[in-house]
C-alpha cells in the first residue's frame, strides 16, 4: 500500500531510542525524509546508519529538547538543509516515577516545559508552513496514564493529559486546511522505559522482576507487551495520506488494555 508520504519531511522528536527511533525507522521505510533529534549524537548516528542501509533518508540533528530557546534555530536549520516539515512526531522522554502529593514547584515547571510547552512551541513553529502548503500531520505520543492514571506516575499522568485538550482544540482550528492533529497512546510497549519502570516496581515492591512482568502481562488481553515496531507502524499510518479524514482523536496501541469502551 502506498501511504502517500514519499519525500515528505518528517521531524521526529527524541528519536535516538525507544518509540521515537521506531517511528523514525517506520517513516523512512515509507519514503519519508526523516530528521532524527536527541542529545546523543552516537545513538542518532547509529539510527541514521540503519535507515540509510535500508535505502532511506536520515538527517541527524543533535538537539537538547529541554532548551526551549533552541526551537527556532533548529527548525530553521531543518528547513535550510532538508526542507519544510510536513510530518511532526511530538515525542518526549518520560519523567521519573512520582506521587501526586508534595511535588516541588520546580519539578512541575521543569517537566511541564519539557513534556508540554516544548511540544506546543515546536508545533507552533512548523504549523504556518503546513498551512501554507495545505498539508500536514501533527502526531503526539502521550501515555495510557491519560485515560487510566498509573500509580506512581503522577507527573506523567497529569502533564500528558494537558496534551489531549491541546490536540483536540488545535485539530479543530486547522482541520479545514489539510492538516490532521492526533494523539497516539502507547500501552505496555517493550522499550527501555518500560523495562526501567518494571525494575523500579520490582525494587519498590520487593518482588522479582519476573513476577512484576508476569503480573503486568496478565493484565493485557493479548498477554504480551507490544513491540516498538507495532506502535511505530500505527503512527506512520496516522501520518499517511490514507489517514486524511482522521483528526482530533487518540489512537490507543495497547493490546486491548484499556478497560473502557
Amino acid at each position: 500500500m502506498d501511504l502517500g508520504i514519499q519525500n515528505k519531511v518528517a521531524l521526529v522528536l527524541a528519536s535516538s531510542k525507544g518509540l521515537g527511533k521506531a517511528i523514525a525507522i517506520s517513516l523512512a521505510k515509507e519514503g519519508a525524509r526523516v530528521v532524527l533529534t536527541g542529545r546523543s549524537v552516537e545513538l542518532l548516528e547509529e539510527t541514521a546508519k540503519q535507515i540509510k542501509a535500508a535505502g532511506g533518508y536520515a538527517y541527524v540533528l543533535p538537539w537538547d529538547l529541554h532548551q526551549l530557546d533552541q526551537i527556532d534555530a533548529k527548525i530553521t536549520q531543518i528547513e535550510n538543509d532538508v526542507g519544510p516539515v510536513d510530518i511532526l512526531i511530538n515525542n518526549s522522554g518520560g519523567p521519573p516515577m512520582s506521587q501526586a502529593f508534595n511535588q516541588s514547584i520546580e519539578s512541575w515547571q521543569s517537566n511541564f516545559n519539557h513534556m508540554v510547552l516544548m511540544i506546543m512551541k515546536v508545533t507552533d513553529r512548523v504549523l504556518p508552513g503546513m498551512r501554507l502548503r495545505q498539508w500536514g500531520r501533527v502526531i503526539t505520543t502521550t501515555s495510557s496514564g491519560t485515560v487510566a492514571p498509573i500509580a506512581n506516575l503522577a507527573i506523567s499522568n497529569t502533564l500528558r493529559l494537558a496534551l489531549n485538550g491541546w490536540t483536540k482544540t488545535l485539530s479543530n482550528e486547522v482541520a479545514g486546511e489539510g492538516i490532521t492533529v492526533n494523539n497516539i497512546l502507547p500501552g505496555r510497549i517493550l522499550t527501555e522505559r518500560i523495562l526501567y519502570l518494571d525494575q523500579q516496581r520490582s525494587n519498590n515492591e520487593s518482588k522479582s522482576l519476573e513476577d512484576i512482568t508476569k503480573k503486568s502481562v496478565s493484565s493485557i488481553p493479548m498477554k504480551r507487551y507490544g513491540t516498538p515496531e507495532e506502535y511505530a507502524d500505527a503512527a506512520t499510518f496516522l501520518a499517511s495520506q490514507k489517514a486524511s479524514y482522521i483528526t482530533g482523536t487518540t489512537l490507543r496501541v495497547d493490546g486491548g488494555s484499556f478497560a473502557g469502551i
